[in-house]
This record gives structure tokens, C-alpha cells and sequence, in this order.
């Protein structure tokens, strides 16, 4: 039986549900970690998992990254997430989507759902049929909302240049090497962001075609995916899943900055201490990749503009410097200063909410 209270992942969750739908199959896991700051909002992966344990393990851990992310980015959200186990290139269908919003519909607004690696803006406009707790939908010109990938890419993009500022003293990213793991709905306009300023582009896709087009439009380099984090480059840039900066991978390391869109780019969170003593700067995933929430939060409230949306990812790179320079000053790393900068967000909120 999974001990689920006495996992590490778990971290004090205020809520885990299971939601399971005979009639479409779904099965689906929320986990709302804190709505200190308010509802909990974070993504709908949709993953072939190959187990529940493992299903629980990551909702659990995009959740409390969730609640790190909109605390660090100032957001009226408390932190969530959802999974769905199943395969979503086969699995897929509207009555699947429609179950899974009755789900979320039944938390009252305690959770609120967008889209996120495996789900797509349409799956969300069906998960808006049934109810009301959800964003990332299609939107008119000029108001915020809409893909959340492309606002998650320039945010990165942004953080990369003032990670290379850091680390490298460079106030452009002409001629930088950039390897770029995973080439998707981020890392494709990731991509096409850095190479308009003249970085040198490797990158690795499990979807060959993927590769491929980013070589084509960019003028990329495709390297192999198990070679890709191996690769001797200025900038590594994780934009797949997480847990890929671990024990094994760490030490193969031949980059000076790691900085990507992946949630959870650390297995745990001591390698940030591996990183650091390889004189490696890490800039934490949900700091460098919360412009996606940001837009997310600004369609889900209303009334937002698309150029507000842009003007507050633009904050991004400073709140990164605060981290990298507050880490060295401290020799400490860049990992735990943000995870005790956004806990003393959250903690202050919740005090404020007893008193």
C-alpha cells in the first residue's frame, strides 16, 4: 500500500483526490498543496505513467513547485496540479476532457486547471463546458490568456540572458551556445527566441520530427537525446520533464549555466549543492519559468492586456539576479534561497490569514 502521508514528495499537502470515470476511463490525481496565497492553480499533465506511485510522486511535486512558482511571482494563486495516467497521443477524447472538468469542477474553485505537457489549449476549451475553474482558452487579440507555452519561453529566454550576464559577463547571447533539451510547445519558441539573437543552437527531441524542424527553421544542430545534457555548451536548457539533474547526470555536466523550462529540474535537492560545487549556475525552474502562470492568472482574473502580461514577465531576470547574487554573497545555493524566499511568501500570507 502507498504510504502516501509518509512520502517525501508529500510535504504537507492540504489535499490529494483520486477521480476515476468508468464510462471514459479517466484517471486522474489533483493535489492542491497550499491556498495560502489563494485557489490553487497549476496544469493538467496527461502522462502515460507507469504506475500510480509514480502518478503521485510527480503530481506531488508539481504541486509544491506550483505554490513556489505563484508565490515567487507574486500571484494571487496558491499552488495545485493535476495528472491524468494515460497516453495522450492514443487516449484522447472530448468525453475524457468533459469528465475530467466535472473533477475539477467538483473543488468549488479550490483548484483551478490550464494546460500543461501532454494537454493542448483545445482540451481546455472542452474542460470549459463544464466548468468554470479553468484558463489558458483562446482569447481575442491584445487580451491576456491564450497558449501559455510562448509566454513560458520568453520568460526563460529573459533568464537566460541574465543568467549569461552572471556567470559570463555577456550582455547579448550572440554566438552562445545553447543545448536545448526538448523542443516542444516551450522549447520550440524557446528556440526561435534565442536564435533571432545569434546563439548557437543544439538540441534533442524524442520526436524525431521535432529535431528536425527546429534544425530546419533555426539552423540548429540535432544531437542525441541520452547525449544532450552532456553536451560541452555555455547554457544548458532543460525544457522536457523533471528530475533530470540527479546523481547519475550531474557529474556528466560540461555546462556553465543550467536554465530551462522543465518543472522539477532537480531529483532532489541536493543536487543543487552538486551544481554549485561544479561551479554551475542553476536557475531555479519555477523562477526562470513562470511567465506561462503569469498569463494564466491574468486571463483567469480578467480584464488584463497582453502587453501587462509581457511587462510582468519582464520582472522575471530581476528576480533571478536577487537569487544568484544573494547565493553567492551566502554560499548557499541558488535552490535554496528561492525555496526560502517563496516559504516566507507563503508563510507571511498564511499568518496574516490566522491573525
Amino acid at each position: 500500500m502507498m504510504e502516501i502521508y509518509e512520502m517525501r514528495e508529500f510535504d504537507g499537502h492540504e489535499l490529494v483526490v483520486f477521480g476515476h470515470d468508468a464510462n471514459t476511463g479517466l484517471r486522474a490525481i489533483v493535489a492542491v498543496h497550499s491556498t495560502a496565497l489563494g485557489p490553487a492553480a497549476g496544469g493538467c499533465r496527461m502522462w502515460p505513467y507507469a504506475s500510480t506511485t509514480a502518478a503521485v510522486v510527480d503530481v506531488l511535486r508539481l504541486s509544491r513547485g506550483m505554490s513556489y512558482k505563484n508565490a515567487m511571482a507574486s500571484l494571487p494563486f496558491g499552488g495545485g496540479k493535476a495528472v491524468i495516467i494515460g497516453d495522450a497521443r492514443k487516449a484522447k477524447t472530448p468525453e475524457l476532457f468533459e469528465a475530467f472538468g466535472r473533477f475539477v469542477d467538483s473543488f468549488g474553485g479550490r483548484y483551478i486547471t490550464a494546460e500543461d505537457v501532454g494537454t493542448t489549449t483545445a482540451d481546455m476549451e472542452t474542460v470549459a463546458r463544464v466548468t468554470s475553474y479553468v484558463s489558458g482558452l483562446g482569447r481575442e487579440p491584445g487580451e491576456a490568456g491564450g497558449d501559455p507555452g510562448p509566454k513560458t519561453a520568453l520568460g526563460v529566454y529573459l533568464g537566460i540572458k541574465a543568467a549569461v550576464k552572471f556567470r559570463l559577463g555577456r550582455s547579448d547571447l550572440t554566438g552562445i551556445s545553447v543545448a536545448v533539451q526538448g523542443v516542444g510547445g516551450v522549447g520550440y519558441h524557446l528556440c526561435r527566441l534565442l536564435a533571432t539573437e545569434g546563439a548557437r543552437l543544439r538540441v534533442a527531441d524524442v520526436r524525431p520530427a521535432a529535431a528536425e524542424r527546429a534544425c530546419d527553421e533555426f539552423k540548429a544542430v540535432t544531437v542525441p537525446v541520452e547525449s544532450v545534457l552532456s553536451e560541452d555548451v555555455d547554457v544548458l536548457a532543460p525544457c522536457a520533464l523533471g528530475a533530470i539533474l540527479n546523481a547519475e547526470s550531474t557529474p556528466r555536466l560540461r555546462t556553465r549555466i543550467v536554465a530551462g523550462a522543465a518543472n522539477n529540474q532537480l531529483g532532489e535537492d541536493k543536487d543543487g549543492q552538486t551544481l554549485q560545487l561544479a561551479r554551475v549556475l542553476y536557475a531555479p525552474d519555477y523562477v526562470i519559468n513562470a511567465g506561462g502562470i503569469i498569463s494564466v492568472a491574468r486571463e483567469y482574473y480578467g480584464g488584463g492586456t497582453e502587453a501587462q502580461v509581457t511587462a510582468e514577465i519582464h520582472e522575471i531576470p530581476g528576480r533571478l539576479t536577487e537569487i544568484f547574487e544573494r547565493a553567492r554573497r551566502e554560499n548557499r545555493t541558488t535552490n535554496a534561497v528561492a525555496d526560502q524566499m517563496a516559504r516566507e511568501r507563503i508563510g507571511r500570507s498564511a499568518h496574516k490569514m490566522v491573525a
